[in-house]
Parts: C-alpha cells; structure tokens; sequence
C-alpha cells in the first residue's frame, strides 16, 4: 500500500464520541474521532502545538469536496476545522495536504499541498497544479505563500513540484523543505513535473529559493547515481547540516533503494548510505520519510521495504552514526505488521515508537491493517497495538503516519482508514 494513494470552513466544531476503547497489555487504545467526510477524510498527520492542542491535516474530504482540511483537536477528542482547501476558484490555494504542520517561532503554521495552486494548471495534470506552500493562523486564518512550477518552467519545474515531507525552521529563522519532483536535472520527455526533486528555502513571506536539485550524477542507464525523489522532510543538526532520505537512486544493488545524505551548511551532497550494500537487501530499501536525532547523537529511521524478503521485505527499523556507519536494528516479519512509512519518535522513557502502515495479526481479506510498534536504540523490538481489531476497522487502519506524545505521556495518532466512517481516525494510546 502507498501513501501516495490519494483519494483525492467555517470553522465549525464538532465534539466526537470516544468510538471504542481497547485495552491489551496495558496498552489502551482509545478513538477520539472518526472523520465522516465532510469535516475531512483520510488523515494524513498530526503535530502536539504549543497551546496543548494537536494540530492536523486530511488529503481528503472537507466542505468544498474532496481536497482536504486543517483541523484541530483537543486532547480530549474536539475536532475544530480550520480550513477546507479548494476555497479558491481552480484550488488555486491547494489540494491535498500531506506533510506534517509546523509551529514556527512567530506562533503560526506553516505546510504544503501536494497538489493544487496557481501554477501548472495544464496539460498532463489535467488542472491539479504543482503543489504550494502555505501558512495559517491558530485561529484559521489562510494565506498561500507560493505555488510551485511557474508556466515558464513547466516541464522541468526548476523550482520542484508536489511537496511532500514537512517543513523545517531552520537555525537562520527560515524554513525548509525538500519536493520529490521538480528541479532541472531531467530529460525533457514531454512529461510534467519531470526531475528527481530539490531542496528549497522558502521565508515565512512567501520568498523561495531552490536551494540544491538531486541527481547529478546519473549513469548511462538513467539512474541518479547520488540518490533521488525526496519524499522525506529535512533534519538540521547543531553544525548547520542537514540530514535526511531519499527514496531512490544510490549504488545499491539495482541503483534503486535509495540513501540516506548529508548536505553541508555549503550545500554539498554526501551519501552516508546506500541502501541495498548488503546481499538480499538486508539493509532495507525505499525509505520514505524524515529521520530523527536521538539523545545518544545517533539518527535513526525506516524503510518500506527490504530486510526479509529483499525489495519485497516488510521494512526496517535502522540506526545511522553522523559519519554513515548504519546498523540495522530490526527487520519486520510474519504478523508483526510492516511496510512503515512514518518517522519515528523517541518517547519520553528513551524507546523508540512507530507505525506500520499494514500487517500484523488482525490483516485479512485485503485490509492494510498495521501496528504501533516499540524498538529500543539496541534493537529489541515489540508490538503495541494491532489495528482493526473491532469488527469493520472502527479502531482504525493503515496508519500511514507517525505518532506524537503529549505531555500526558499518551500517543497520538491518526489512521487513514477505518473508523465508524471508514474515513480515518485521530487515536489516543495510554502505554500504563
């Protein structure tokens, strides 16, 4: 199952009814909402703000369609819309949201849309646009910063397209991000949006900067030889550096498994992995989401694929010194669920925690299921909760994101599917 299966405001709120509490070795895992459409469907990722509130946003659903929301939702369960996108006649402030919000220093939020804006608007994306840029107040007030992929670039998108991973401040007070496509290092095939993706600047004034475009060394067989498509948002370390993932390309086996890279305060590219070095993928393939630095000054991250089984593997949980030296510590199988998209997040008690977006005990009849799952920094790893575990999923399925941890202690999450509504959930885990 892919995340990028998008399926494809008045400010109302609504008070939800906790749909179900499960308990399971002293785990409990409790539903604050299921989205019914209308307040949003599918969503996509959550944010604990300064003001004790989860922030969110849903690719789908909202009051003007199908083209997703912002909402926020207090601990206890009251889900308040924000903002429906495609407000603006052409969805010219955006469709589809995806990467997680982010609270900046001046208090606001700032995301991107994967699709929508005022750019791009022809030809092979049949009026979807390019993907922007946006910020939007506490209390809901919208403004779109930038859309990507000027008419003058259309088929190269210099400046990239359909951002993807979220946001960053960055030590000088701007913010940061990475888009999967776009950027001037790809053959002109006639195709839009073509390029392997860029990092860019971007002010909380709306200035952009492409600031470095992936693939710049591709072989003779049209691989991106230094890695390519970053689906994953950026990590910047206390010297100025910034860490991430890129799903494709590298000197792995098929050139196809991706890296993890560093860029320098300079914004030069070095590959501190290449994912498919070791024999049968062991290593994992196609990570797809941020890294994080944990207390230890290690980065740790997932991949989707590979450990067990090669490409076709359930995915893993890996460990990466600043120098590069990377150490797999799990490789997910058998009912433990797998196929993790989402970052990680290190708790409060030092482990690890994160989801995996299908798999595990309750995965039957096509249903994605998935887990929450713990791993400590060395390794040993155990299942939280098993989703779809109530009759028709009311617990939720696929959670495609990660979680958050309020200062309760408790989880948060949201699945993309499942529900009363089968249009996803926001769900709290008390770990007691």
């Amino acid at each position: 199952m892919s995340k990028l299966y998008l399926a494809r405001m008045i400010c109302v709120t609504f008070i939800f009814w906790a749909a179900a509490t499960i308990s399971s070795s002293a785990q409990t895992l409790t539903t604050l909402v299921s989205f019914d459409g209308t307040n949003g469907k599918s969503p996509q990722s959550l944010m604990h703000a300064s003001d004790g509130n989860f922030y969110g946003v849903t690719s789908s659903g909202g009051a003007n369609g199908d083209y997703g929301t912002i909402f926020k939702i207090t601990p206890d369960g009251v889900l308040t819309t924000l903002y429906s996108f495609c407000s603006q006649t052409n969805c010219t402030d955006g469709e589809d949201p995806i990467g997680t919000l982010l609270q900046a220093k001046d208090g606001n939020f700032y995301g991107t849309t994967y699709l929508g804006g005022s750019n791009c608007v022809s030809g092979n994306l049949s009026n979807t646009g390019c993907g922007t840029v946006f910020k939007i107040t506490p209390d809901g007030q919208f403004t779109s910063l930038y859309s990507f992929c000027p008419a003058v670039g259309y088929f190269s998108c210099p400046d990239g397209a359909t951002p993807y991973g979220a946001l960053i401040q960055g030590a000088d007070g701007n913010l940061y991000g990475t888009t999967p496509s776009g950027g001037n290092n790809a053959a002109d095939n006639g195709c839009a949006c073509q390029g392997f993706g860029t990092v860019f600047k971007i002010t909380t004034s709306g200035q952009l900067t492409t600031m470095f475009q992936f693939c710049n060394d591709m072989n003779s067989t049209g691989y991106c030889l230094d890695g390519a498509v970053p689906f994953a948002g950026l990590l910047q370390t206390s010297d100025g550096s910034f860490y991430g993932t890129l799903y494709n390309g590298g000197t792995g086996t098929d050139f196809s498994g991706g890296t993890v890279y560093k860029l320098s305060s300079s914004w030069k590219l070095t590959t501190l992995h290449n994912f498919g070095s070791k024999r049968n993928w062991t290593d994992g393939a196609y990570p797809f989401d941020s890294l994080i630095q944990a207390k230890d000054g290690n980065f740790y991250g997932t991949t989707r694929n590979g450990g067990y089984g090669g490409t076709l593997g359930q995915g893993t949980v890996f460990k990466i010194t600043p120098a590069g030296v990377l150490t797999t510590l799990h490789r997910f199988h058998g009912g433990e669920g797998g196929a993790p998209y989402a970052s990680l997040i290190q708790g409060s008690n030092g482990n690890l925690y994160g989801t995996n977006s299908s798999g595990g005990p309750y995965s039957s009849q096509g249903i994605a299921a998935g887990t929450i799952f713990k791993v400590t920094t060395t390794g040993q790893e155990g299942t939280v909760y098993a989703f779809c575990s109530l009759t028709n999923c009311t617990d939720g399925y696929a959670p495609t994101s990660g979680l958050v941890q309020g200062t309760n202690g408790d989880f948060y999450g949201v699945t993309y599917s499942g529900g009363a509504s089968n249009n996803g959930t926001v769900y709290k885990i008390s770990l007691h």
